[in-house]
């Protein structure tokens, strides 16, 4: 895990106290479903879970000479465990049975604590999309003056977005929150089912309805693929403000503290470093995801080559996506927003915003199109050599038209609201 990009709450599940705490855990409950069927001891079920959950430095000890974490883990909670108690520890199990089961509650678990940030997300998107629904602003296609639109307006398309993550990762959270207790080829040779149905169960996980040795790993590929597609909306976010920061649009800025500091060199300086760092971190998030996808073909029933990628991309996929939507929750919710530069920047382009209003009205008369877009476009062009205003521009070309204004192009607006308005609800 990157400490840097890591929250509490997400790390505490990935550490390696973690792990084993949900290893002994899932020990634990496999080997009570054992004793229920009058498998092994019930006094042996009583040992385990009196004894300690063995200490990393510890597990790390014995794996120097074993060179296996799982035996290591196991050899390491033994010593805590008395004989003959500790000889049905693991009975019945394999590696993967412990590992992947393991896995999957703590997948699942991290993806709530993302759920929890993205909603979180969503929820500021769509309250400060409604607080400027109103507030008027030049729309840009290709980085240039469009026509007129509304800071709530694209505010609300991130909402949107956002919520479509939120839907993948939910399709996500139900692809990894599974395990298996199957045994070593995954066919319950020497345990059995209703010992699966005990721990999955206990651990609210699906089975793996066709099992090898492991968990099917297309499984992880969705959930990462989903953290990188909502990491991607983030980016836009983040790339749609430190656009609108720029020296000469300043339409809005990050918050900063008192101790912030732009540049070692020039004291003037007030970058946008939080909208950067998240899109930087969002090429991160696609190369997890793209990594996923080596670890899905496994030989025959199962290979080791995924092991050591997933040691990496798993705990970091999901700190990282985790920092980062919350960071963008942060970043949205304290933005200062300049309506009154937004608006100067549409009246300063002399009306030529609504090109495409005037263009209509004359076609809409009866002239031919060509001539209609003809004599706007020259009318434009005059203005944007001389600054002209673009109604005295449209005179001298012979074409009249109404008042201009961003009053028409928002006519139907509210359409937009009502949509936004309830996505909105979803929050109560």
């Amino acid at each position: 895990m990157i400490a840097r990009y890591t929250l509490p709450d997400m790390a505490r599940l990935f550490d390696d106290r973690a792990r084993y705490t949900t290893w002994a855990h899932v020990e634990i409950l496999a080997s009570q479903a054992q004793a229920d069927l009058g498998h092994i001891p019930a006094r042996a079920v009583q040992d385990m879970r009196r004894a300690r959950v063995p200490d990393p430095q510890r597990v790390a000890e014995i794996e120097r000479e074993r060179d296996h974490e799982v035996l290591s883990f196991l050899a390491a909670w033994c010593e805590d465990i008395p004989q003959p108690s500790a000889r049905w520890v693991h009975h019945g199990m394999t590696s993967y049975d412990l590992v992947d089961t393991a896995l999957g509650h703590t997948l699942a678990r991290a993806t709530d604590l993302l759920t929890d940030a993205a909603l979180r997300l969503r929820r500021v998107l769509t309250g400060r999309a409604l607080e400027h629904w109103d507030t008027v602003m030049a729309g840009r296609t290709h980085g240039m003056h469009a026509e007129p639109t509304t800071f709530g307006h694209k505010l609300a398309t991130h909402a949107f977005a956002v919520d479509r993550s939120l839907h993948r990762l939910a399709a996500a959270r139900r692809a990894v929150a599974v395990g298996t207790v199957s045994g070593s080829v995954g066919t319950y040779a020497l345990i059995d089912p209703r010992v699966e149905e005990h721990v999955l169960a206990a651990l609210g996980l699906a089975a793996e309805p066709a099992p090898s040795q492991v968990v099917a790993r297309d499984r992880h590929a969705q959930l990462l693929q989903a953290v990188a597609t909502l990491g991607a909306c983030v980016e836009q976010i983040a790339l749609e403000l430190r656009l609108l920061q720029r020296t000469e649009v300043r339409e809005v800025e990050e918050h900063r503290t008192g101790a912030y500091q732009g540049s070692s060199a020039m004291p003037h300086k007030r970058n946008p470093t939080t909208s950067e760092r998240l899109c930087g971190l969002a090429r991160l998030l696609r190369g997890y995801a793209d990594t996923a996808l080596e670890n899905v073909a496994l030989w025959h029933e199962r290979d080791l080559a995924h092991q050591s990628v997933e040691r990496v991309i798993l705990p970091d996929s999901l700190c990282v996506g985790h920092y980062q939507v919350t960071r963008a929750a942060d970043l949205v919710d304290s933005l200062t927003v300049d309506a009154d530069r937004m608006r100067a920047h549409l009246d300063d382009t002399g009306g030529l915003l609504y090109s495409s209003a005037v263009l209509a009205d004359l076609l809409a008369g009866g002239t031919e199109r060509e001539h209609a877009y003809r004599s706007v476009q020259a009318a434009a062009h005059r203005t944007l050599a001389g600054g002209e205003d673009f109604g005295t521009a449209l005179s001298a070309h012979g074409v009249r038209t109404r008042a201009l204004g961003p009053q028409r192009y928002l006519a139907h607006h509210d359409v937009i609201r009502t949509r936004l308005e309830k996505l909105h609800e979803l929050e109560d």
